[in-house]
Parts: C-alpha cells; structure tokens; sequence
C-alpha cells in the first residue's frame, strides 16, 4: 500500500441505521427485544404474509421527529415505498421505506471539534431478520457455508437511516461523526445504539479524489462495520486501495464492498445497485404522514439538552472550550451536572476537571459541594494530589457524602512542613549528583528523579508542585 500524500483528499459519507427504542415493532404488536430466542417475536404482519395488512406505530414517528429536529433537519409529510429485492431474511421480499419523501430532510451535526457535518435525510424503515451463515469456511459470509440461519425476531423492527452529505475528510473526522451522532441519539431517547447488539449500524462511502479539485471520485460502499475501530481500519484500507488503483492509471468500480475484520481488507460483495433496480413504488397499505404543527412543537418541547449544549455549559462554567478533550469525556459520560455544580460551589474548575474525568466513576456518586471542598484543600495546600485523590475514594466508597477534611484527619493527612519538605528535596539532590548536574544545565525531564525519592521518603505526604517549586529554586540560587 502507498502512504497517503498530499495529492489525494479521503472523501467520506455516513448511512448509520438507528433501531427505535420503542416497546414493540413498526407495523405490528411483536416486541422489539434483542436477545430473545429466534423467531419467538414474529407474527403475519412482519412476516408479510397473504392477507396481513401494516399499522403504523405512533411512537416510532414521535422519535423521528425527535430526532430529525435534534439534528435541525426540516420535518416534512412524507410517505412510504416498497424498496423491492430478494434476500432470504426478508420474508416479504421487499422493505417499507422511505424514498423521494423523507420525514427529516436537511440537517447538520456540530461536532465536538467544531466542524459541520451536513445530514442530507433521516428516513423511517423497517429492519431485516439477521441471517447466520455457519461452517468453517464461512467466516460470516454466505460464500464457503455449510447451511444458513435466519432469524426474523428483527424483522419489523423501527429504523432511521441518517444519511450525512460526504462532508467527512478524515478517518478521525469520521469516528468523531459516529460517536457524536451515538450520544445524540442516546441523549434524545431514540434508540439505545448499541454498536455490540446491532442497534446502530454503520455504512461508509469513500472516494478520493486530486486534492483541489471539487468533483467526486467514484464511490464504494462498506459494509459490516460494526464497531467504530471497525469503521477506521475499513476507510483507512479502503482509501489507500483507491489511491493505488487511480496511480496505476486503473479505474474505481462502484460497487458495494464486505470489510473482514479479520485480514483488515475490504472485499467485493456486489456491483452497486441503482433506485432503478429497487423498483420503488408508493406503499398501497399505508397513508401519507402529515405531522401537525402541535405535534412538532410538542417534539420540540421534549427536547433535552443536547450533547454539544452540554459540553458549552460545562465550558463556560470551567473557563475552558467546548472541544477541551477532559469537557468532552465527562459529558459523554454525563457527569456534567457534577462538574458545574462543584465549580458553582467554588471548587476549582481545573482540579475538578481532573477528579471527574479520572477518579469519579460514570456510576459513583459524590456531592458537589464535598467535592468542591475537597479541590479547595487541595489548591490550599493543605493536602497534595495524590492525598486528595485518595480522599476522593474513601468520599464516594461512603456514598458521596463524606465530609473530605474530616476523612483527611483520619487518614492522618495534614500539610507537611517546610523545612522537612526542604530537607527531604535536599537530601534527594545530594542522592544523585548526576542527575542534579543535568538539571542544572537545564534538562527539566530529570526532575522526577528528585520527586520519586521525595515523595517515598515523606511517606506521600510532599506535594509535586512544592518539591518541583524548590527543585527550580534550588537551581535559580546555584547560577
């Protein structure tokens, strides 16, 4: 494989299918439930059998709704098509989807980096069964398998596919686009996307094209990508695979391609098909949607307060930016409350920062004022970092609630003299006079041999910045 250059620019566009978080499927009573034993939650209508007939389930327009204006897309009256094919997991030999009439239409996603990544639909549509192809040779793949499976519990099942515009001009970019969409989706309510059970499903588009040039390059289509490292290995290859074809003068074919996670390679699946080859047409069982006005607004009203509007709050309150990489982790988390509460309460905002993202766990509790105290110690002086982390342990072992200066009493924790801190950083420097010459000439990597030693012999109790504070001192006086 070449090494990516500068002649080149990775071209990439997302479809990620959502499974609803509804009670049951999209056109009948089955459960919606992963896990259960197969073909267990089927019945006429998913199986489309003669004379069944789909109901729509309200509760799976209200969460495309809820979506479609989380994404700040236009919520349109839209209709349903059958999107014809045979594939043995699709008892009725064609899908209800969407086509030319999309329910959301036009929308963009701010990512935690501050890029816009355009969302060109997020339509509604009904999920296949899940075929399994068993033997050896079969590696997943019906080609080389002995006998085949077919599970239809998740026929029926509600899906929005979000297609983005190909706006995506990094295997970064692109991992950042899924995991951004996946809060957004967790955030609101809408499906639970889980990437291990298949809630969440990912398709990649990747072309390339001369650097400069505004015309896209041939596509493919990458499928079975189920995890987001997945994601990034398969448009890694597939990027250079195009490049190497354009550099021998030899064409891109648009087809859709299998990444194998195991050989880290993309293979051909099938050419690509066009609409034409769907034979869409409209679905003769259902009406047209037509949200109402109120029932948008309603939508609306429901909103939570979104992933990037959290990351700001939590920004603002830690005089920090939103794409600050310790912001986004607690907010993916969501242990922003936390976090701008204890800063609120005058803890502070770098020290609480800290403690969340690396010592609070998703599902611990701790108060924010004990834990805005507890960073008030601890910039006082009155206790060091690794004194207040452990502090921090015993308070959310406890429940959250523990005083931190009467937990730093009985764990025998009290600021440390001056002239013992002094002593010990001495008795460190005269240790190692190898490592003091090159500190004096100025290599400051070398100053964790003072503060190990430091820290060892004041049983923990020495603060790092004190001993580095004396260590520069000590070196200021020696020139």
């Amino acid at each position: 494989m070449t090494i990516v250059d500068t002649d080149w620019e990775l071209v990439v566009g997302l479809e990620v299918h959502a499974e609803l978080a509804t009670a049951t499927k999209v056109f009948c009573q089955c459960p919606n439930r992963f896990g259960d034993e197969p073909n267990t939650n089927v019945c006429p209508v998913c199986l489309g059998l003669p004379g069944s007939l789909p109901v729509l389930n309200q509760r799976v327009v209200e969460l495309a709704i809820r979506l479609g204006q989380a994404l700040h897309c236009e919520v349109r009256s839209s209709i349903f098509h059958r999107k014809n094919y045979f594939y043995p997991d699709m008892p009725k030999d064609y899908q209800i989807s969407q086509y030319d009439q999309p329910i959301n239409v036009g929308g963009r996603l701010e990512l935690p980096s501050a890029r816009r990544i355009g969302i060109v639909r997020a339509h509604l549509e009904e999920d296949t069964g899940k075929s399994t192809h068993a033997g050896a040779a079969a590696g997943g793949r019906i080609h080389g398998s002995e006998y085949s499976l077919v599970d239809y519990n998740r026929a029926g099942v509600p899906l929005l596919e979000i297609v983005s515009a190909p706006d995506i001009r990094s295997v970064d970019e692109a991992r950042e686009y899924v995991g951004e969409l996946r809060a957004l989706l967790v955030a609101t309510g809408v499906s639970d996307a889980k990437m291990e059970e298949g809630s969440m499903r990912v398709d990649a588009n990747v072309s390339v094209r001369p650097r400069g040039t505004t015309d896209f390059g041939t596509r493919c289509e990458i499928k079975n990508l189920n995890s987001v490292r997945s994601l990034g290995r398969a448009i890694e290859y597939e990027m250079h695979r195009q490049i190497d074809l354009l550099e021998a003068g030899e064409p891109v074919r648009q087809e859709t391609r299998h990444w194998d996670e195991g050989d880290g390679r993309t293979h051909t699946l099938r050419t690509k098909e066009d609409a034409d080859d769907y034979r869409y047409f409209p679905e003769p069982d259902l009406v047209p949607l037509a949200p109402s006005d109120a029932w948008l607004a309603e939508a609306r009203a429901a909103l939570p307060l979104l992933p990037a509007a959290r990351r700001e709050r939590l920004a603002a309150a830690a005089s920090r930016a939103p794409a600050d990489a310790a912001v986004a982790v607690i907010v993916e988390r969501g242990q922003e409350d936390v976090a701008v509460d204890a800063i609120a309460a005058g803890g502070d905002a770098g020290r609480v920062l800290v403690h969340v993202e690396h010592d609070v766990g998703a599902d611990d509790v701790v108060r924010a004022d004990r834990l805005a105290a507890l960073t008030q110690l601890e910039v006082s002086g009155a206790l060091t970092a690794t004194q207040a982390k452990a502090v921090l342990a015993d308070i959310v072992a406890a429940g959250g609630d523990a005083d931190p200066a009467a937990v730093a009493a009985a764990k025998g924790f009290e600021a440390m003299d001056t002239g013992a801190l002094e002593a010990a950083v001495d008795a460190a420097i005269a240790a190692d006079p190898t490592a003091w010459g090159k500190y004096l000439a100025g290599d400051d990597k070398v100053a964790g041999a003072f503060v190990g030693p430091v820290m060892k012999a004041t049983k923990g109790k020495a603060d790092g910045k004190a001993v580095t504070a004396l260590l520069r001192a000590r070196r200021d006086a020696a020139h």
